[in-house]
């Protein structure tokens, strides 16, 4: 008998990017005036893929992705082409703060829903008293 839904599974997958997310942005966040510091950026669609390689996919239709298609991991890379200060620096503050807010609310929406999955076992459990 599986107790966790694939459900389940993704929001944590989901969890693990966010944090990551949050960190590499922090890290840019904290190096903002440090010379020649190149901000870094995690890559979401590799992630979302193996979040979703992870999980099993309902195929209803041939031309719908299926679980067999290879997915590749998170990425983290510096973005080199760009420069903001004289310093040799290229961190956006601003999109960096931004960013960061963004990810504090996909980390909540996350969050809630793990909170709401539990909640829901949690009534099977009590046999839905």
């Amino acid at each position: 008998m599986k107790l966790f839904s694939d459900t389940i599974r993704t929001i944590e997958r989901s969890l693990d990017y966010s944090a990551l997310k949050h960190e590499i942005t922090a890290q840019n966040i904290a190096n903002a005036d440090t010379p020649n510091y190149k901000g870094k950026q995690v890559t979401f669609q590799k992630a979302l893929n193996e979040a979703l390689s992870a999980s099993t996919l309902r195929v209803s239709d041939d031309r719908h992705i299926t679980n067999g298609q290879k997915r590749d991991s998170a990425v983290i890379s510096a973005n080199r082409q760009v420069q903001y200060a004289h310093n040799g620096n290229n961190v956006d503050i601003d999109k960096e703060m931004s960013d960061l807010a963004a990810n504090q609310i996909y980390y909540s929406l996350l969050t809630d829903r793990l909170s709401g999955k539990f909640q829901s076992l949690q009534n099977v459990i009590k046999g839905g008293k």
